[in-house]
Parts: C-alpha cells; structure tokens; sequence
C-alpha cells in the first residue's frame, strides 16, 4: 500500500526559481528509500513537501490515499493526524532544536498531542534509551556537540513515534562513530516497521543502508528508480547527475583521469586502463593514455 504518493509535483521558489519538476513517487507502507542527487538538485524541497511544510504549485501529494494541502491542514483533527503520523529530522539541527533542555525537546511533541503525562514521561525516556542520550537528559541544547544534537533532533522525531521518517542529509557533518550509530538506527528502524526517507547525496550511506533509490537530476526531475546495485553500477548516470565527477592530472608525460566520489563503489572493483591494460582500483575509474605528438597527454 502507497502511503506516500506525490504525481506530477512541481515547486519553483518565489514562482521563480525552479525546485521540483513534474516529479512523481510513491512511497510504500515499510519501505526504506533514499532520494539522492547533487546539492541544489530538490531533495530537501521534496522532503518538505512530504511533510507538508511547504505545498506545489501543481501536482498532488497523498498521505494514506488523502490529499494533503494547505487548507486541509488548517483542520486540527486532520492536522493532528498527519503530524502525529509524519515526523522529518533537518540537515541543520539547529533549525530544529528550540527548547531549553534535551528533555524538554523530547516532551514537546507528544505534549503538543495531548497525551497523558505518564505516556510523554515514557515515551522521553524510552527515546532517551534508545539514542544513548540520558546523560544529555538536562543539558542546554546550544551546549551539544553536532553529534549530540543530531541525536536529540531525531529524538524528538521519534518521541512522537511517526509511522514516516523523513531524513535530510542525516549523516552530514558527522564524526565516523555517530555516523555509525545513525547507520544501525535506520536499519533498526526499518526493521521495526517504520517508512523511511533519506534525502542524501552520500553514496556510502545508500550502500550500507540498501534501500530503494530514487536519483533526481539537477533539473530538478526523478531521473531513475532503482535498487542500489542499479543505481550505483550505472557510472554515466551517477555522472550526468553530479553525483561522481572527473579528475585530470598530469603524471610524467602522460594525463591522468578518473571519476571520483569519496564513495567506494558497490563492489570494490572499478575498471580502470594503463598502456592497454586494465586492471582494478577501488573508489575510482582510471584511464592512462599515450601522449600525441602534439600534447604530452590527452584524456579520450
């Protein structure tokens, strides 16, 4: 079942400078899926759209088969149930942490529901728990690492216990362990049952993660759906979307050229050529060609 579907959705900033172009997804009930593409591409957009921050200019976006719009948010019942169900982490936790203390991030969400105080108490500490987060608990949140704040924006996320994630650039600017941890709570997560979307353009992450993938170009429109594998083996499309891009330098009298991304491919084992040979290097394609008569090195 679709529990998420956007069709034909366009959004221009200012009516002016486009965003999303004609994009069309559907999202299943339990899936994970990884929207990926340059910066400046529309993931973030496509995620605010999602969570109904922001609406299209045309198109349409359904939540459970209902149209989600400006006018029917205005509705509390029908708001209620939405932001209850949708909850979305922002690439820049500043932008989503405004309460004094870690705890009071935790509580303001289901508070705002109405629950009892014994289910926000419960559900504070059982999100504290599971984020490794207790020793926070009364900490200031301008008095967070990045790491630590990343961990209590997806806190208060999850406090509301959404059946939809929505994550944009989870893993940016994030030191190797707690990018680890992240990692092996969006698996754990989805494991759950939770619907999970990732706005990325860090290919490392879609390959530990394994979800589906949906690459948006930077015209802004779905370029290709796929599993990881054909997404990530397909080099042509991962450069037309600035995803990998190519490096020239001169070695000797010969120019030397790859693609590079701080990725290292699916399977390791990039072809590249030297002097008619091929042979394999990771994260990187090769190529070594025999200098013309008229320039030391050309790359074909």
């Amino acid at each position: 079942m679709n529990i998420i579907q956007l069709e034909q959705v366009s959004y221009s900033f200012y009516d002016i400078v486009p965003a999303l172009c004609d994009v069309s997804l559907s999202v299943e009930e339990g899936d994970m899926i990884a929207i990926i593409g340059a910066n400046g591409s529309g993931k973030s957009t496509l995620l605010q759209i999602m969570n109904g921050l922001i609406h299209p200019q045309s198109g349409t976006v359904r939540f459970r088969g209902e149209e989600v719009t400006e006018k029917g948010l205005r509705d509390r019942s029908y708001q209620r149930f939405f932001r209850e169900r949708v909850g979305m982490v922002f690439q820049n936790s500043d932008v989503q942490l405004f309460c004094p203390t870690v705890f009071d991030e935790l509580v303001f969400g289901p508070q705002q529901l109405g629950l009892p105080k014994d289910e926000v108490l419960r559900r504070a500490s059982e999100t504290m728990e599971m984020l490794n987060i207790e020793y926070l608990k009364n900490r200031p949140t301008h008095m967070l690492s990045g790491g630590e704040k990343k961990r209590v924006a997806i806190g208060s996320s999850l406090a509301m216990n959404p059946e939809v994630l929505l994550l944009d650039e989870p893993a940016s600017g994030l030191d190797p362990k707690t990018e680890s941890f992240l990692t092996d709570l969006i698996i754990s997560l989805s494991e759950s049952g939770k619907t999970i979307v990732i706005a990325t353009h860090d290919l490392e992450l879609v390959d530990h993660l394994q979800p589906k993938v949906a690459v948006i170009s930077e015209e802004h429109r779905i370029e290709k759906t796929g599993t990881v594998d054909e997404i990530l083996k397909d080099q042509d499309l991962l450069v037309r979307v600035n995803l990998v891009h190519e490096h020239r330098h001169r070695h000797g009298n010969r120019v030397h050229s790859h693609l590079h991304s701080h990725y290292f491919f699916h399977d390791h084992q990039l072809t590249h050529s030297h002097d008619g040979h091929t042979h394999s290097h990771d994260g990187h394609i090769h190529s070594h060609d025999k200098p013309h008569s008229h320039d030391k090195g050309r790359t074909r």
